[in-house]
């Protein structure tokens, strides 16, 4: 082998050692960034549930007020 092929082989070496690595740092941040993702979802998921309990709670409320105006309207008319 010729000088110049032993090095264009060790540059060679050298750039798939580089890719490599910055494929392995590149899998590690999807990764990183796939957990992140997924706790986010999971804290949103959370908040809708809590969302929706409030807003039944809310309807409920609601309802009881419409009653007790309803029932103290009917005695004042009747006392």
């Amino acid at each position: 082998m010729t000088e110049t092929s032993h090095e264009l082989i060790n540059e060679y070496k050298d750039q798939l050692r580089i890719l490599k690595q910055e494929v392995a740092e590149l899998q590690d941040a999807g990764k990183s960034k796939d957990s992140a993702n997924k706790r986010c979802l999971q804290k949103l998921e959370y908040a809708n549930q809590d969302n929706e309990k409030l807003t039944e709670k809310i309807t409920e409320l609601e309802k009881k007020i419409r009653s007790e105006k309803k029932h103290s309207k009917m005695l004042m008319e009747h006392p």
